[in-house]
């Protein structure tokens, strides 16, 4: 489904001494199917925005449209429930979500919730925990009993039991050693492509977000300073800079190799196999910057 933001304000603690504006003037447009990487800096309401989406948070000025829910400020709403079946939030270490007896009954709780058989809830648990690349024979295992990998497997595969539209990841890769993050973030990507999910990432990751994202939005003291492709917005290295971040360790090599070379690429290179092919062309001759 389509999501659009629209004059988005959230101030926390309205009418009190510690009243905080966290988002203002935030207006964004997220079409069905796209994957969409949201960055800043610490503090720079990204998570504040996440939780908007589902409803954990709603605004205090402007609306969001989702699909053919609207929350808007100064309106209740009676079909969150709804919404939070369809927009699924995988939280920063995810596995601090579990709570249940058993794998089983921890990936079957949330479609239980929402009226699913315990018999249709318990195959779909069966199908997610092979989705995310784990053995059935965990299924009757406490999931405390797991290894931290594991775990956040297990999390992931509750939140993919409710069969959402929306995946809206929360630095999902937190804590991660770099092989255990691809791995994570690989596995998100797969099931986007073949669900045709709608995917926010919200990340501190200037390497996840040019790897897997469509489009990018910039978020900084609060509100969106930009919006584009990450061609588009990692070609402007001095604004990304002021607005607290780094470039991809992709593109930082080929700034440096460019002066080296006395050359200039015509593109950035996001990925490491982006560079590597360009590199290769170049040496061997095939490439005309």
């Amino acid at each position: 489904m389509d999501i659009t933001i629209k004059d988005v304000e959230h101030r926390y603690q309205i009418k009190t001494p510690f009243e905080r504006l966290a988002l203002y003037d935030i207006n964004a447009s997220i079409k069905e199917g796209s994957y969409v990487a949201v960055i800043g800096h610490t503090g720079s309401g990204k998570s504040t925005l996440l939780q908007h989406l589902n409803g954990l948070l709603k605004p205090t000025k402007g609306h969001i449209s989702l699909g053919s829910t609207v929350i808007q400020a100064g309106k209740k709403n009676k079909d969150l429930k709804a919404l939070r079946k369809k927009v699924g939030i995988v939280f920063q270490f995810p596995e601090h979500q579990l709570f249940e007896e058993t794998v089983l009954k921890d990936i079957s709780f949330g479609p239980m919730n929402f009226g699913v058989k315990k018999e249709d809830a318990e195959q779909k648990a069966r199908e997610m925990l092979k989705l995310v690349g784990l053995s059935e024979e965990l299924l009757d295992r406490s999931p405390f009993e797991l290894s931290g990998g594991q775990m956040r497997r297990v999390a992931i595969a509750g939140v993919l039991a409710m069969d959402p539209e929306v995946l809206v990841l929360d630095e999902p890769t937190a804590g991660l050693d770099p092989r255990g993050r691809k791995e994570i973030m690989d596995m998100f990507y797969e099931l986007h492509q073949r669900g045709n999910l709608t995917t926010i990432l919200v990340t501190h990751s200037m390497e996840d977000a040019a790897a897997y994202a469509d489009e990018m939005i910039v978020m900084h003291k609060g509100t969106i300073q930009a919006s584009g492709s990450p061609r588009d917005l990692f070609s402007k290295g001095e604004e990304m800079a002021g607005w607290g971040l780094d470039l991809p360790e992709t593109i930082k090599f080929q700034r440096q190799l460019e002066a080296a070379l006395g050359v200039r690429f015509k593109e950035p290179l996001l990925t490491i196999e982006d560079a590597a092919a360009e590199i290769r062309a170049l040496f061997q001759g095939e490439k005309t910057l």
